[in-house]
């Protein structure tokens, strides 16, 4: 479910998804076992409500785009303002890393869709955090897989980690180029 922005709102609708799978299963009709219901993180006030959203959605995708522009309060298309759509903006970084760490301790699986996992140097820090799923553009997808069969997935989290601890979109940058130029050749 996309553009949810209170709990009670994924209720409704598992709800109603739930009343019409068991109306369609009485009429006779094939259905699947495996249907998973989730959420589209894209609107801020979930990540207060994780707990309660992970208990309800089978799995979360963090909608990067529209997240980071509801984060930021600041509209990505507008030239006024687009320089406040930072992608290595420590909070970011420090949300995303929550986002999966209590997905992963619910058991649900996490994706990221949007336009961060079509950068080399983010999608790394991304795997880093621990994300495994993500959309792309289909032009992204053979650089995304030559830059992380180079890479190890232990430096990728110990870069993570350092990343966490970095105060500043800079530091954040410079630290993320600089471990990645001497772990490969991006």
């Amino acid at each position: 479910f996309p553009m949810v922005s209170e709990v009670t709102e994924l209720d409704a609708a598992r709800a109603l998804f739930d009343r019409e799978v068991a109306r369609a299963a009485a009429l006779g009709a094939p259905v699947s076992d495996e249907i998973r219901v989730g959420v589209m993180l894209e609107v801020p006030s979930l990540l207060w409500q994780l707990d309660q959203v992970l208990r309800t959605a089978d799995f979360v995708s963090v909608g990067s785009n529209d997240l980071m522009q509801y984060l930021y309060a600041a509209d990505r298309t507008n030239t006024r303002v687009a320089q406040r759509f930072d992608t290595l903006s420590p909070g970011l970084v420090a949300a995303l890393a929550e986002v999966v760490a209590r997905s992963d301790a619910a058991g649900r699986r996490i994706s990221l869709c949007g336009e961060m996992a079509s950068d080399p140097a983010l999608l790394t820090l991304l795997v880093g955090l621990g994300l495994t799923e993500f959309s792309m553009t289909p032009g992204a997808i053979p650089v995304a897989k030559q830059i992380l069969a180079e890479l190890r997935s232990d430096e990728l989290r110990a870069l993570a980690r350092r990343i966490l601890k970095l105060a500043t979109i800079d530091e954040i940058e410079r630290t993320l180029l600089a471990t990645l130029g001497r772990l490969t050749s991006i």
